[in-house]
């Protein structure tokens, strides 16, 4: 029995993937486009050379990341919907300290330092929406949405402000330096590789630290972690912290590996597509790394649809909806799909 649940789960999101688009091919095909030509480009501009391998990875990670930090704070019980802010608060602190505090630092100071300025940037972001759960009883749902937009206008306000680069011609900051920016093998940067290596980080800290096993008690039952002498309180700050850390890293290496500067509209909107990330992935770390792979695909591929096959890119997004919603609605063993706090089938 339990090596057939594992197999479900396992083939739940593949099917969820397959269904779904199997739904905008009949779309496509209703709406007068030739759904194959139109998904093949969608794959060929994703995975066809190595110029859309390197685009989807580049893609990939800042998905994987926020998606890890949904993941770990769904698993406490906490509702973590900011993570497109945290992001943007790691940029902003990550550009900061390299543009402005220690332009001139050398790489063995400025690349650690940034990139420790990003995790505490989304850390402390994310942290007072933990506060205001725990000392006002606020809702995480509410706080963490709202400050989203906080944290994109304080990026908005900076390079058209304080950051702005030295001309003033342009709402940006300034280039980063040399010392700041990620090395990289082509176009593909180190923080890919730390995106991955965190992903079988937080899977340890979930599931293989006292640490995690008071968080999933948390998320399992509150009431029962208070009598068993757990702080709900204190875990869901430190889950939502360590959250904004994973999404602050995004940002910094963003603005460190891809973009080499800070501007307005950073983010297509990762820290929103991480939800579906952490979903599609079952709350699983391990899992999220194909989740984040196929989501980025379709981020990258996108654009190749439209030039390809006349196909609008938004249909990536409608694809991204209907995956989650045949995920949810798919049966699973008779069972609904587990509550956040749930480790998955076959987890330790």
């Amino acid at each position: 029995m339990t090596a057939r649940l594992a197999a479900s789960a396992a083939l739940r999101p593949v099917l969820s993937v397959v269904l779904a688009l199997g739904m905008v091919a009949l779309g496509l095909l209703l709406l007068g486009y030739p759904p194959l030509p139109a998904l093949g480009a969608l794959a060929s501009g994703a995975f066809g050379s190595s110029a859309a391998w390197t685009a989807t990875l580049l893609k990939a990670s800042p998905l994987l990341l926020t998606g890890l930090a949904v993941a770990l704070s769904f698993r406490c019980g906490v509702w973590n919907i900011g993570a497109e802010g945290q992001l943007y608060a790691g940029a902003l602190a990550a550009t900061a300290v390299a543009t402005r505090l220690l332009p001139g630092a050398p790489v063995a100071v400025l690349a650690p330092l940034m990139t420790i300025a990003g995790a505490a940037g989304g850390a402390l972001l994310a942290a007072i929406a933990g506060a205001l759960r725990a000392v006002r009883g606020v809702s995480e749902v509410i706080s963490t949405i709202l400050l989203n937009f906080v944290a994109i206008q304080a990026v908005a306000l900076a390079v058209h402000g304080p950051l702005q680069e030295a001309s003033r011609a342009y709402p940006q900051s300034d280039a980063l330096p040399a010392a700041a920016l990620l090395p990289a093998f082509g176009r593909v940067h180190l923080g890919v590789a730390i995106a991955v290596a965190l992903a079988f980080a937080v899977h340890l800290l979930i599931f293989r630290t006292a640490l995690g096993f008071r968080m999933r008690a948390v998320g399992l039952s509150p009431v029962a972690a208070r009598f068993a002498g757990i702080s709900p309180e204190g875990h869901a700050l430190v889950s939502i912290a360590i959250a904004g850390a994973l999404a602050g890293l995004a940002g910094a290496f963003e603005v460190a590996g891809v973009t080499e500067r800070l501007y307005e509209g950073l983010s297509p909107g990762y820290g929103y597509t991480a939800i579906a990330v952490a979903l599609l992935a079952r709350l699983n770390p391990l899992a999220a790394l194909p989740a984040a792979l196929f989501f980025g695909a379709l981020e990258a591929g996108a654009g190749a649809m439209q030039r390809t096959a006349g196909v609008p890119s938004v249909v990536t997004q409608i694809v991204q909806g209907l995956v989650i919603l045949v995920f949810v609605a798919i049966p699973f063993e008779g069972r609904r799909p587990p509550l956040p706090g749930t480790p998955p089938d076959g987890a330790p």
